[in-house]
């Protein structure tokens, strides 16, 4: 089963199971998608009226919890830590893969030491084992380690949940590539125009070349006959000539 099939499914039974509890059970379902090992997007549980619910409520720090998963990273977590819960392991493991994908987000090339502090690990072996394991073999990126430059190298990278007001920056990104890309389209256009008025250009020219060469040697081949019928009655002349002297 491919990640985005196994992705459906979880999403699907978890918004079954959210959208049918409330309060302190409402928090245990969030825990459990929370620390989901195969789990990596939340928002179509964030956007169910049960979580929303959560707002303002003794409970509502599952609704922090659950926003955190959906936007935020391991530094978010470190730095608003007294105003959530301790998070399990499993949360820990996962709000840490998350960090990855937000970091490959805006660079295809991962530093060492900038992916060990945003990840808090000490140690370059311990980063490269996490990445492999924790990333590469739960199939949310693909990329290549180089030791030598001290670097994740970025091929594939699964995309997070959108945060609140991503859309229109993304609308945008892709409204500048479209008119960039009808750009490039009028620009090869233009090219290919050229292209075809040189070529033609450059037919006519040969056919004129041709032309000339034509006539220079239809002319050299007319002033040859004029010339061989010269001499011939030149011979011809001298023939006479020589005939009358004798006789």
């Amino acid at each position: 089963m491919d990640i985005e099939q196994n992705q459906a499914e979880l999403i699907d039974n978890f918004v079954k199971q959210a959208s049918a509890q409330k309060g302190t059970a409402l928090g245990s379902v969030i825990l459990e998608a929370t620390s989901h090992p195969s789990l990596f997007a939340f928002s179509e549980i964030l956007a169910l009226p049960t979580v929303a619910e959560l707002e303002g409520t003794e409970n509502s720090v599952y609704l922090k919890v659950l926003q955190l998963f959906a936007h935020g990273t391991w530094s978010d977590y470190k730095s608003n830590c007294s105003s959530l819960p301790q998070l399990v392991p499993d949360q820990v493991l996962k709000l840490k893969q998350l960090t990855v994908l937000t970091l490959a987000e805006t660079n295809k090339v991962l530093p060492y030491d900038e992916l060990m502090m945003e990840l808090d690990v000490t140690n370059v072996r311990e980063l490269e084992d996490f990445l492999i394991n924790e990333c590469m073999y739960a199939g949310i990126v693909r990329g290549k380690l180089d030791q030598l430059r001290r670097c994740f190298e970025i091929q594939f990278a699964a995309g997070r949940d959108l945060r609140p007001g991503q859309l229109g920056s993304m609308i945008q990104t892709l409204s500048n590539w479209l008119g960039t890309s009808d750009n490039l389209l009028v620009s090869i256009q233009e090219e290919i125009k050229w292209a075809d008025t040189m070529s033609e250009l450059d037919k006519k020219h040969r056919k004129e070349v041709e032309d000339r060469v034509e006539e220079v040697k239809k002319s050299v081949s007319v002033k040859k006959l004029q010339t061989v019928s010269r001499l011939k009655l030149s011979s011809e002349g001298s023939k006479i000539s020589t005939l009358n002297l004798v006789e």
